[in-house]
């Protein structure tokens, strides 16, 4: 009896798994380059808007948020006033004396 000796075939990879191979290992470092990129936003815009300086204002017995608001911007709407300082305070709410609200800086030139 005669031995016949089998080769294993060699693996040989097309140009359309060479581009198929390309994305799947493009893709990973694509999608963190662009997580990256978001984080490094994200962080600038955190920095930019601590530098913000507000005004503060302690309220006094009988002040409302309407009385506040028509005092830091005559000109302005009081409804607009209030739910900036609402927002900014992050009020729901009532106003009690001795609280110390923030006043948007928007107000307070």
């Amino acid at each position: 009896m005669t031995a016949i000796a089998i080769q294993a075939p060699q693996l040989r990879i097309t140009a359309r798994g060479r581009r198929a191979l390309a994305i799947v290992v493009a893709a990973p470092v694509l999608v963190l380059a662009a997580l990256g990129a978001l984080q490094a936003t994200t962080a600038t815009a955190g920095l930019e808007a601590s530098t913000v300086v507000h005004e503060s204002i302690v309220v006094q017995p009988g002040e409302t948020l309407w009385s506040i608001a028509s005092a830091v911007a005559p000109d302005a709407d009081p409804r607009e006033v209030i739910a900036d300082i609402q927002s900014l305070n992050d009020i729901g709410g009532a106003i009690q004396p001795g609280q110390q609200l923030a006043i948007p800086a928007e107000y307070t030139r």
